[in-house]
């Protein structure tokens, strides 16, 4: 019931009870029957970045929400089952609703960062949009504009993708590539596979049914891919159907074990690629190796793969041997032996030499490689180590295995609003935006990966451009998301660097402080979409039609309306509307999704219906399949066609990249100690303890952190190993302080055993409050912005910290 409804029932019913107590029975008097006004259904959707879109159904009455639910009309059963939202996507009406919520346009009037606004009218926010994007072209050239990184909005027609054809069509601006996610995932799915798509994107769930063994490297579906149609759901129903074994490796005993899992085994963050090597040694020296696929399909392993030119001691076998004599297995000194790799990983030699007998001997082992491991400071060796397992032992395109990726969803097709293509062809990494404002003129091909500008003699060349205007739509990674924010913050405040920066949102988020002009955007349950299940919903793919009686609220307006309005202000409204209004872009793209799927209702149907669902089990996807059936006919996008062990590209870069002290760039996959890893233990002298971030049920990234339900639901604490906790006199609920070089956060301390001693986890996510101490307890605080050697992303996993009673 709502407060003004309730309000009113309790006025009434005081006044007929003031009335019968002054009077005698006869004359008593009823109170006004009130005529209840019908609630409305809409179907929409939580477009938040965790992977799945799923579908709510919003009730509404006179215009607001008056409850989400998340149940359908099915039966229920696993193949016909709803697809319900988690708890994030049930608490959106609290989050609609949020005391936060942006209302109107808004100009900056303090500082940079201060969060200091005044309201504005639309046309002098548009007006002031238009003249400083149009002045920074004028200035600066279209290279110093730049989008950071987004997510928070997954829309197919009024979201970011519209922006990017409004500044498309004004001459383009600096690409970045890569993501927070999975930059490194990219680079080493490339340089094996040959493609982002067998690396990162593997066989499906499913083929777990297929499978008598399924190896979970740090990967956690029951946290954070928690949909109806999430591999979370899939793995579970999968488990239930089939009892292969499942060995869960990671730091943390995370809620994808917890009974669901036969063996957990604890390894120190950013070690994994050790354990994989020793594993390596054991199926060489006891012959385990599948020799007949290598020497078909791969490239590096010993000396009959080898490129022309390049000599067995390059190989991986003599790498991971020590011995450079062909044909002798008498390990060297510095042989990867289990012994070796159980003094780095904390695992003990027993079980290193345990689990590899265990891969070799099963019939079809599926083997998964987490995000969370390329996103440490050797990510990218981490990711290419970890796809050596399945190499090594021939378990690749076969029925219930997997070549390491990430399982490989069931598909339905939406179209998006159509970008069009940037003029401007130079590109940083995403995570070197911060670099990119304080001196880009001087980032260089060589030193920081820059992409697209003309090369030199020596195969260098400058991006010869700094970053001077930021358009961040949807977003939180301007300053939560991004590593060392303390640092960030004091880079995007100084305005005679970036001069203009431009947010878009719902919510006062931390980066939405440090705009110049603020604008509204509608939230989800305000818009009308059809979108689909997004990138990584298991074995269930789905079309949501979204529509809406309740918004758009105050005056928040949706970005395809904003930027029409942009277009006519830059000249350009012709060219972005196509003479076209929202409507016809809106049917368009459901007779497109028509044609692609016949049997998607039509869309009267749908505005009803809301979800159009497959269970796809049956189109099954085994990751290289056509490529281990024939090679010849479907070679990989490798410049050898074939699986590579040895990179030739990355040998080059090895030779020709100018690198930070510590950095390796290896044309073989290898265990590479860190800055800030296990092995740095000079760092370790003052901050002992490893400290990685985690995704955790009350948030999707840093989205839904400003509900207090969630807050209250899921505890945001550091966890600790009683042993550490011990030492420095803690219990759980004490407030610490977690620290090091670059800052400190207040929150509470979760002593439990189910982390591994001589490491802390943070949830990431949570928004940053600032201060000496930020009470906010953003992990970010921590975190560096130094880049990964390869991709220059971001190792935001890999921290030294010290925890200390607040």
């Amino acid at each position: 019931m709502e407060r003004r409804e309730f309000l009113k029932m309790s006025a009434a019913m005081s006044a007929a009870a003031a009335v019968t107590g002054c009077s005698s029975e006869s004359a008593q008097t009823t109170p006004p029957e009130t005529i209840p006004v019908e609630e409305k259904l809409n179907w929409s959707a939580c477009l938040v970045n965790c992977g799945s879109n799923c579908p709510v159904k919003v009730y509404s009455r006179d215009g607001i929400i008056t409850r989400i639910e998340s149940e359908f009309t099915t039966t229920d059963e696993y193949g016909n089952h709803d697809v319900r939202a988690c708890l994030r996507g049930r608490s959106l009406r609290k989050r609609v609703y949020a005391p936060d919520r942006l209302k109107y346009p808004m100009k900056r009037v303090g500082p940079r960062g201060s969060g200091q606004f005044e309201r504005i009218s639309w046309d002098e926010a548009l007006d002031l949009v238009a003249e400083k994007l149009q002045t920074t072209i004028d200035n600066y050239g279209n290279e110093s504009i730049h989008f950071t990184y987004n997510s928070g909005a997954r829309y197919h027609f009024s979201g970011k993708q519209c922006l990017y054809r409004l500044m498309n069509l004004k001459g383009g601006y600096l690409n970045a590539y890569g993501d927070y996610s999975w930059s490194q995932i990219y680079e080493a799915a490339g340089q094996t596979y040959g493609s982002a798509g067998p690396g990162w994107q593997g066989s499906s769930v499913s083929e777990m049914q297929n499978s008598d063994l399924v190896l979970m490297v740090g990967y956690n579906p029951s946290e954070i891919r928690m949909s109806g149609s999430g591999e979370g759901y899939d793995f579970l129903m999968q488990k239930r159907q089939k009892q292969f074994k499942t060995i869960i490796i990671d730091p943390r005993y995370t809620d994808s074990a917890v009974g669901k899992e036969d063996q957990w085994i604890a390894i120190r963050p950013g070690t994994d690629a050790a354990l994989f090597e020793a594993l390596a040694f054991e199926w060489i020296t006891k012959n385990r190796v599948d020799q007949a696929f290598l020497d078909k399909y791969c490239v590096g392993y010993d000396e009959k793969t080898m490129p022309a030119g390049v000599s067995y001691e390059e190989s991986y076998k003599a790498y991971i041997l020590d011995n450079t004599t062909i044909g002798d297995l008498t390990p060297g000194a510095n042989a990867k032996t289990p012994a070796w790799a159980s003094a780095i990983t904390g695992i003990e030699e027993h079980i290193i030499v345990e689990l590899a007998r265990e891969l070799a001997d099963a019939k079809a082992p599926f083997i998964q490689i987490a995000a969370s491991l390329n996103r440490q400071a050797a990510g990218e060796n981490n990711t290419r180590a970890g796809y050596m397992l399945p190499i090594l032992l021939g378990q690749l395109g076969l029925p219930g295995t997997n070549c390491g990726g990430l399982c490989k969803g069931s598909y339905l097709t939406a179209p998006f609003m159509p970008t069009g293509s940037n003029p401007v062809k130079k590109a940083i990494s995403f995570f070197t935006f911060t670099q990119a404002i304080e001196d880009g003129e001087n980032m260089t091909v060589l030193a920081d990966g820059v992409q697209g500008v003309d090369l030199d003699e020596n195969g260098d060349g400058k991006l010869g451009n700094s970053i001077k205007a930021i358009i961040n739509y949807g977003g939180n990674a301007l300053i939560n998301q991004h590593s060392d924010v303390n640092k960030t913050t004091k880079i995007i405040a100084d305005e005679s660097k970036c001069e203009f920066i431009l947010v878009v949102d719902n919510w006062m988020t931390p980066s939405a402080k440090f705009a110049d002009v603020l604008l509204p955007d509608v939230s989800w349950l305000e818009s009308e979409d059809l979108i689909y299940q997004s990138y990584s919903a298991g074995d269930t793919a789905t079309l949501v039609q979204m529509s809406s009686s309740v918004g758009p609220m105050f005056e928040a307006r949706p970005i395809y309306e904003v930027c029409v309005d942009l277009a006519k202000r830059m000249g350009v409204e012709a060219e972005f509307t196509e003479g076209k209004s929202r409507e016809d872009w809106l049917n368009q793209f459901y007779a497109e999704a028509k044609a692609a799927t016949p049997d998607l209702p039509e869309k009267e149907v749908m505005l009803q219906q809301g979800i159009h669902r497959k269970y796809l089990p049956n189109g099954s996807y085994i990751v290289l399949e056509d490529f281990r059936k024939d090679p010849d006919a479907n070679p990989l996008g490798t410049p050898s066609g074939k699986i590579e062990i040895y990179s030739s590209r990355l040998a080059e870069k090895a030779k020709t990249w100018q690198l930070k002290e510590g950095d390796v760039i290896s044309a073989l996959p290898k265990y590479v100690p860190t800055w800030e890893g296990y092995e740095d233990t000079e760092t370790k002298k003052s901050y002992p303890l490893q400290l990685f971030g985690y995704h955790t049920k009350g948030r999707a990234h840093s989205s839904y952190h400003n509900v207090p339900w969630l807050r209250e639901a899921v505890q945001d604490a550091v966890w600790m190993n009683p042993i550490d906790a011990n030492k420095r006199g803690l219990q759980t609920g004490d407030k610490v302080h977690v620290f090091n070089d670059r800052g400190t956060i207040e929150v509470e301390v979760k002593v439990t055993p189910r982390i591994m001693v001589g490491v802390a986890a943070v949830g990431q996510g949570a928004w940053f409050q600032g201060g000496n101490v930020d009470k906010g307890g953003c992990v970010n605080v921590l975190t560096t912005h130094r880049t990964t050697a390869i991709t220059k992303g971001n190792p935001q996993h890999t921290n030294l910290v010290e925890i200390r009673k607040a």
